[in-house]
């Protein structure tokens, strides 16, 4: 993951309804929960529920998937995982850095 990238999937994640999205559906799992429930349990309006879910979804952290009259959403957890590896990627590489001087 580059930079840009990485900026991009935290941009959207520094949106305090988005992130609340993200974290229910982590709750859920990987069977991901309807967006009407996601609805009754954060209180959004519908149309301001689908405008963070879309712009969640153009990123890649969160899947739609439709089950007849139900849209089904659920988290990416390679992205996630791919977020926490890149900030962590290099962890203590300066500890291990010979000292110049």
């Amino acid at each position: 993951m580059d930079n840009d990238t990485a900026a991009n999937l935290m941009s959207q994640l520094g949106n305090p309804t988005r992130l609340r999205i993200v974290r229910e559906l982590v709750r859920a799992g990987k069977t991901g929960m309807p967006v009407g429930e996601i609805q009754r349990r954060l209180s959004v309006p519908h149309s301001t529920l689908s405008h963070h879910i879309r712009l969640l979804c153009s990123v890649g952290l969160v899947r739609q998937v439709r089950e007849s009259t139900v849209l089904r959403c659920s988290v990416d957890y390679d992205r996630i995982e791919g977020i926490v590896r890149f900030l962590t990627e290099e962890c203590c590489v300066y500890e291990k850095a010979p000292t110049i001087g």
